[in-house]
């Protein structure tokens, strides 16, 4: 579903800061028309026995834009999720929710609204809930990566979206960024090398990472678990967006690996997923139906 809006407002603004010296304008412009501007949506909805929503709860729906409250209010209406089994039985289930919707600006000043990412499931929530759950992946010793200085130089914020593969002793096996976003613009050849900074340096740090693995529940006797972590790069003093304020950034390709490609994923997108959360890869609940209705 898109939304085409005239005067969106908000304090919607497309600037991002310029990195390092730019000499190749021409490289500039072409990176400026991927800048997208976006938000994330949380919430909770009811799942019922045949999977359709059944009630929908947005957080702080005061803070949020009438026009967001639309597009995702008629999106879950269309909404057809896996149903929720109990003991082989369609139930009623509740689920945590996380959305991501860009904006885009048109030529004629208009905007496009878009539900371009989505998670569902108990994972969505607070991290000081998630440490209470037994049948989940928690984090135990997360130490925030190094900022690299050659990217501070240069300016670089962002967000490191990483899937990490958790070893049975709760030890890393292996980590992959999936996706980096940046706050900045530059030539494809600064983008590239901002984006290579960031997540080496983030993926130097959670290799040393350490999880609890669920002592309970049906994926306790798993060999190994998957778990997306955002990393988020910005300097002392940033301002960073608040709930139902526009981010505008500068999306990067999104990676997979071989030891990714087996697993049963939920759907979930990278970049929906709020930063400082342990997000476990086949927990989610499943969406049947298109995102955007």
């Amino acid at each position: 579903m898109i939304r085409k809006l005239r005067g969106i407002g908000t304090g919607l603004v497309f600037a991002l800061l310029f990195g390092g010296a730019v000499s190749a304008l021409a490289g500039v412009k072409d990176v400026r028309k991927q800048i997208e501007a976006s938000m994330l949506v949380t919430g909770s909805i009811i799942i019922e026995p045949d999977g359709a929503v059944g009630k929908l709860d947005l957080d702080q729906r005061e803070k949020l834009p009438e026009a967001v409250v639309g597009l995702v209010e008629k999106a879950a209406a269309e909404w057809k999720f896996e149903p929720v089994l109990v003991d082989g039985t369609a139930r009623r289930g509740k689920a945590r929710m996380s959305l991501r919707v860009v904006a885009n600006k048109l030529p004629n000043g208009d905007y496009q609204l878009a539900l371009t990412g989505g998670y569902f499931g108990d994972d969505a929530i607070t991290p000081e809930e998630r440490q209470q759950r037994a049948d989940s992946v928690r984090g135990v010793k997360l130490r925030p990566p190094m900022f690299p200085e050659d990217a501070a130089r240069m300016g670089a914020r962002g967000m490191v979206y990483l899937v990490v593969k958790v070893e049975r002793d709760g030890s890393v096996g292996d980590v992959l960024a999936e996706q980096v976003n940046l706050e900045i613009v530059g030539d494809e050849r600064q983008m590239q090398l901002m984006r290579k900074l960031l997540s080496k340096a983030a993926l130097i740090a959670a290799r040393k990472w350490t999880f609890q693995p669920p002592s309970e529940g049906a994926s306790v006797d798993a060999p190994y678990w998957l778990v997306r972590v955002p990393v988020d790069y910005r300097f002392h003093g940033d301002k960073t967006p608040g709930y139902g304020e526009w981010q505008v950034y500068i999306p990067g390709p999104r990676e997979s690996a071989p030891w990714m490609q087996s697993e049963r994923d939920d759907g979930g997108a990278p970049d929906a997923m709020v930063a400082g959360g342990v997000y476990e890869i086949g927990k989610g609940r499943r969406l049947l139906t298109p995102l955007s209705g």
